[in-house]
């Protein structure tokens, strides 16, 4: 299965339990990155739009750049009544945008899907003279007992699960090859993700790596993840601890 098909059918999922990026950020970026009113963003792998529908409110025209029907179809469903939002059908290597016509790339929660040396060159390609590339991820702290005892169980269950976020928070060399002279900042921002059963469930189940229904041991697998929720919940809730990394520079 290619990349851009790992997430067919899980759209609804995605766009339901999937969290947004906190408030800190969007002014992080607003201060330091250059985004401001009027600007051209390209959202790569933007999937169904939840920084997209974020940068938007900034006033900015945002091209959305997603090869997966399903994801930019939703994408395209909730976000067309926003004058500054443009739709693309195409990967990110290749985003078929204009030369140096962007002024901010993002990239939430893809990048490790990404072939990192022709995005690379495509960013270098699109991107203005000084303009940067953002790379952010919501990611699990690792820290957190709930956490590692939920890798176990997708690691028991999915044969696709490699680590969250792909494994990404392992490789950090991965940035040294991508930002130019190995530099860009790296920052944190607080952003813990608070479910109740259904939609605790929901969030695992928007992963690429998850089961899907029709798989034999599809049930067991949400046994085991509900066993964690009654572990780990107070009060019909419970607090999956999360970090929103961000990784800005000149490509």
């Amino acid at each position: 299965m290619g990349n851009d098909c790992k997430f067919s059918g899980k759209a609804n999922a995605y766009a339901k339990y999937r969290p947004t990026y906190p408030e800190e950020y969007l002014e992080y970026l607003a201060a330091d990155c250059g985004l401001h009113p009027g600007i051209d963003v390209a959202d790569i792998g933007s999937g169904t739009g939840i920084l997209t529908r974020q940068l938007l409110a900034q006033e900015v025209r945002v091209f959305a750049v997603e090869p997966n029907r399903d994801m930019r179809m939703m994408a395209e469903a909730e976000l067309s009544e926003y004058s500054g939002f443009v739709s693309m059908n195409a990967a990110a290597e290749h985003t078929g945008l204009v030369d140096q016509s962007i002024d901010l790339i993002t990239v939430a929660q893809a990048f490790h899907w990404l072939d990192p040396e022709q995005f690379q060159l495509e960013c270098r390609r699109i991107l203005r003279s000084g303009a940067r590339a953002a790379l952010v991820w919501n990611s699990r702290d690792e820290t957190s007992q709930l956490v590692n005892e939920l890798g176990e169980v997708c690691r028991k269950f999915c044969p696709e699960y490699t680590g969250f976020s792909g494994g990404i928070q392992k490789t950090p060399e991965i940035y040294q090859m991508f930002f130019r002279d190995s530099t860009c900042e790296y920052r944190v921002f607080q952003n813990d993700l608070s479910y109740d059963k259904k939609s605790f469930v929901g969030r695992i189940m928007s992963a690429s790596y998850s089961l899907r229904e029709n798989d034999p041991k599809y049930q067991e697998f949400v046994d085991a993840i509900l066993l964690l929720f009654d572990k780990y919940s107070y009060a019909d809730r419970i607090i999956i601890p999360n970090l929103t990394r961000s990784y800005v520079g000149l490509v």
